[in-house]
């Protein structure tokens, strides 16, 4: 009897060990993580789901990886976790990727550098400053430097992801960039199609479901200035997910959105000049979510309480008037 009560003390306690760090173990999963393919990507977990990845891979080993990896971009994942619903390489429009950041019309040293399209000029991702992780947050900063056809390096970015679980939304991503010019002055310049802060959606949009919306009523985005935000809404194999791209007050003036192509690419463009040795620091804030776009009342609120917590911030899916839409032109 004894030795059948120590046996079942030492089951009872090996059971309860087990429990012990599988519990551990569960609330290692839930919130926020992130896991680091090594020279490859950068994956940002929620309760064991990828919602967003960053890709930071540079291979140039041959013409196909060099396009592919000639620039650094922000995935972002459906609720499942299981596929982007951002686009990659490939596709029309091959160099639109993610959230990314690029001009296609960047002087420097007397000559004019399209990093945009990248035409024999690189964003190489240099090392990871800081990756950090909560139950309710993380974030990552990576170092890209922006180099010229001879491998001077033009701009010196400090690029920063902050990530949050908007009630309601699959994610908010709060995304700042300053960039350094490193070995003379710089304009960024181009144009609202082919430069500034984008999103892109995946290739395989419904480009017929593709509608915009904006912060006034008849809203023209090719005359308008400084938007404070806009909306998308897409459709992506049968399923709608929406996005708004908040400006910062303190960003460049005379901002102009490109939100009007049917395939989904929008963003802000401007032009500014940075002298040697200055910075320029840009912030942008992105709410996404499946289903249609929140109302104009939750919409303002993220705004207005940029940069911060979400806490005490109204869920996506608030009651209130929508925003005012317009049709994507098909073009």
């Amino acid at each position: 009897m004894m030795k059948a009560s120590i046996t079942h003390r030492k089951i009872a306690m090996a059971t309860l060990l087990a429990a012990l760090i599988i519990g551990a173990s569960g609330a290692q999963a839930e919130g926020f993580a992130i896991k680091d393919t090594a020279g490859v990507h950068l994956d940002v977990t929620y309760d064991g789901k990828t919602v967003a990845r960053y890709m930071y891979a540079f291979d140039k080993s041959t013409e196909e990886t060099l396009h592919e990896t000639y620039k650094p971009y922000l995935h972002i994942f459906d609720a499942e976790g299981k596929a982007p619903i951002t686009k990659g390489s490939g596709g029309q429009y091959t160099h639109h990727r993610g959230i990314f950041i690029g001009f296609n019309k960047i002087g420097f040293e007397g000559n004019t550098y399209d990093l945009w399209h990248m035409k024999g000029v690189y964003q190489i991702h240099q090392r990871f400053e800081a990756k950090e992780s909560t139950n309710w947050s993380a974030s990552i900063t990576s170092r890209v430097h922006w180099i010229d056809p001879d491998g001077k390096v033009i701009l010196d970015e400090v690029r920063s992801m902050a990530f949050r679980k908007p009630r309601g939304g699959v994610l908010l991503v709060d995304f700042t960039s300053t960039l350094t010019a490193a070995s003379g002055d710089v304009e960024l310049n181009g144009d609202p199609e082919h430069a500034g802060i984008q999103y892109r959606p995946s290739d395989e949009v419904d480009r017929a479901a593709t509608v915009y919306a904006f912060p006034k009523e008849n809203a023209d985005p090719k005359a308008d200035r400084d938007y404070p935000w806009v909306g998308e809404t897409y459709t992506l194999n049968g399923k709608q997910y929406s996005v708004v791209h908040i400006n910062h007050p303190d960003n460049p003036k005379d901002t102009i959105y490109s939100a009007y192509r049917d395939y989904g690419r929008f963003g802000a463009f401007f032009v500014e000049p940075i002298e040697k040795g200055e910075s320029l620091t840009v912030n942008y804030r992105f709410l996404v979510r499946e289903g249609a776009l929140p109302s104009v009342e939750t919409i303002e609120a993220y705004s207005k309480a940029f940069p911060g917590s979400t806490r005490g911030l109204p869920a996506f899916d608030a009651p209130g008037t929508a925003p005012w839409n317009t049709s994507a032109q098909k073009k």
